[in-house]
């Protein structure tokens, strides 16, 4: 799993908090990737961060759910 965020974004804090506790209760391994040293993620993704990607593809973005990123991530 993987977030994508920007330094200085409290959307992304706050996703970054979601992710840490889901993943940390599911003993999910996750990474996170900042879009300003990536131009290409920085392209793809700047009007979106945070973004929550699950096997590469777009799960979420703007505010992650919990209990839906703990859904998918179980399924």
């Amino acid at each position: 799993m993987t977030l994508i965020r920007k330094p200085g974004c409290h959307l992304c804090d706050d996703a970054q908090a979601v992710v840490e506790k889901v993943c940390a209760d599911l003993g999910v391994r996750w990474e996170q990737k900042d879009i300003t040293e990536d131009p290409r993620l920085h392209d793809q993704y700047w009007e979106q961060i945070p973004v929550v990607l699950i096997d590469g593809e777009q799960h979420t973005f703007w505010r992650v759910d919990e209990g839906r990123l703990r859904r998918a991530l179980t399924d």
